[in-house]
């Protein structure tokens, strides 16, 4: 029999939470020569689900059609799924219909609808990078792995964000039919088998925005204008006239990292920018960046972006270069 494999679709959805994972599963039944999953759009209410993008879906069954016979439950995400409010029934409909599934899970913001429903209390899981601190937030009980691209924790099954859903869709067709299968459907999609690295060297949050008083956004713009200088908080407290002590205890306060933490991620952000033109190797990057050398940036750059620069360099600089 058939694995049935439904999705639950809410209004604004990323159409690519629903079509990315749907598209690897359909492929793994050609590969597979066999329908080995009978794929299902569910959703709210009957008729069209108009996408974030604007595009119109239209679902297979609705919530209120029962719940019996989900081999796998995903929840699509969307652009505001951390700021909506999801309805009761919904979420008793989650509850229900993951009680019998087999495995259950989200891509991207989906994992706010199961984290409401209670699905997810104490279990590891990850979300889009961007929502990832609000989910934790919200919900201690949740373990929000940010890096992670996908996570399997018990019959929990969750993806990063968007194109991480044909990620998590692989591992889910590598756990139900082997890696050969897998890694042809992977070849067929011209998609990475294992993606390297996590989601965190997409991400743009890490990039320092000067805030605070005067002073101190005076100083973070020159942090981030020279990032090669010296940026002892000595001689940062110097600049705003400030003793060190006054100064280091203002800036935690009103910034919410040190002086020093601040300054390696200007630094890790102005050798990304460095890297991504491709103008520069990374030696030259990391004098200029103030790293003092390729092994230190390499270190800082493992740590806040979880690649390597030669990584990060081959990975954005070559469009650069052929544009």
């Amino acid at each position: 029999m058939a694995k049935n494999i439904t999705i639950l679709a809410t209004e604004g959805v990323q159409l690519l939470d629903v079509a990315g994972p749907l598209d690897v599963f359909a492929e793994a039944n050609i590969q597979a020569r066999r329908e080995v999953y009978s794929l299902k759009i569910a959703a709210v209410s009957a008729g069209t689900i108009r996408s974030s993008s604007g595009v119109k879906l239209l679902a297979d069954c609705t919530v209120w059609e029962g719940y019996e016979g989900i081999h796998t439950l995903l929840v699509a995400g969307s652009p505001n799924a951390a700021h909506d409010h999801p309805e009761l029934a919904v979420l008793d409909w989650l509850r229900l219909a993951s009680r019998g599934a087999r495995r259950y899970g989200s891509v991207c913001s989906g994992a706010f609808l199961l984290a409401a429903a209670g699905l997810i209390d104490g279990r590891r899981v990850t979300t889009h990078w961007a929502v990832s601190q609000v989910l934790a937030q919200r919900y201690p009980k949740v373990q929000v792995d940010e890096d992670a691209l996908y996570v399997r924790d018990g019959r929990v099954r969750t993806a990063a964000g968007v194109t991480a859903g044909l990620d998590l869709a692989l591992a889910l067709v590598e756990e139900d039919l082997g890696r050969e299968v897998a890694m042809k459907v992977a070849a067929q999609l011209v998609m990475f088998f294992k993606r390297p690295g996590g989601q965190m060297q997409f991400s743009r949050r890490g990039e320092t925005i000067p805030a605070g008083r005067a002073a101190l956004q005076e100083v973070q713009r020159w942090i981030t204008a020279n990032p090669g200088d010296d940026h002892s908080i000595a001689k940062l407290a110097e600049r705003t006239g400030l003793s060190l002590r006054h100064f280091a205890r203002l800036f935690t306060s009103e910034i919410g990292v040190t002086p020093a933490a601040w300054v390696l991620s200007a630094r890790v952000a102005a050798a990304r920018r460095s890297l991504e033109s491709g103008q520069e190797s990374p030696k030259q990057v990391a004098v200029r960046c103030g790293f003092g050398d390729t092994n230190t940036m390499r270190r800082a750059f493992l740590r806040h972006v979880g690649v390597t620069p030669a990584e990060y360099r081959k990975r954005y600089a070559s469009s650069a270069r052929e544009g």
